[in-house]
């Protein structure tokens, strides 16, 4: 396979998998190896096993971080502060693309960004929505709500009023009282629910807890 062949292969696909090449008559060692040579020229982009990205200047659409999370861990959606950030619900950005995935937990490295990702048990998979990014991209991401209850169920004290006042939490009207209530399924969580819509509705009071 030659270089225009793959740019033809992949479109405008900001990210691709090794699968998309294997179409035909083509054998699967060939393709793995010239991807590797492309890898080492500069050409490509490796962000995991079996899944690359064009380097510049090839690239047609430039892949958006939360795109890449997705597709590094299938099945997994954006969380934690990530989403929180996105969201606005606190006031700094985050460099690192926090996740949310039933398997082990895991970091990747990559060429583009480092992304991390905090397991959970099947029951708690939910409270995600399918976003559009632009460029034709989009991404399951964490609603507000799911967002900050996942970052309570994983860190200890999570339900503790020191700890959460500490998040410098902003923009909490954006938050459904409904929803809140909905994802919080555990003792814990439902603790944290109650004391973040005390915090919406009674923000003075709050700064003396």
């Amino acid at each position: 396979m030659k270089f225009d062949q793959l740019l033809m292969a992949i479109a405008d696909e900001p990210v691709f998998e090794t699968g998309l090449l294997l179409a035909g008559d083509v054998g699967p060692l060939d393709v793995r190896r010239q991807l590797s040579r492309w890898v080492k020229s500069g050409r490509l982009l490796q962000l995991r096993r079996g899944l690359y990205a064009l380097a510049p200047p090839y690239q047609k659409i430039k892949p958006h971080p939360f795109l890449i999370a997705n597709r590094l861990v299938p099945g997994s959606y954006v969380s934690l502060q990530t989403a929180l950030s996105y969201h606005g619900l606190i006031p700094e950005g985050v460099t690192t693309v926090t996740s949310i995935a039933t398997g082990r937990s895991a970091v990747y490295e990559t060429p583009l960004g480092r992304y991390e990702y905090h397991h959970i048990k099947p029951a708690f998979l939910q409270g995600f929505r399918m976003t559009g990014l632009g460029n034709g991209q989009e991404a399951l991401i964490a609603v507000p709500e799911k967002a900050i209850l996942d970052l309570a169920h994983l860190t200890p004290g999570g339900d503790n009023p020191a700890y959460l006042r500490e998040l410098r939490l902003q923009g909490l009207e954006q938050l459904c009282a409904e929803e809140l209530r909905c994802y919080a399924t555990s003792p814990k969580l439902r603790r944290v629910a109650e004391i973040l819509l005390f915090i919406r509705d009674n923000s003075e009071e709050y700064r003396e807890l």
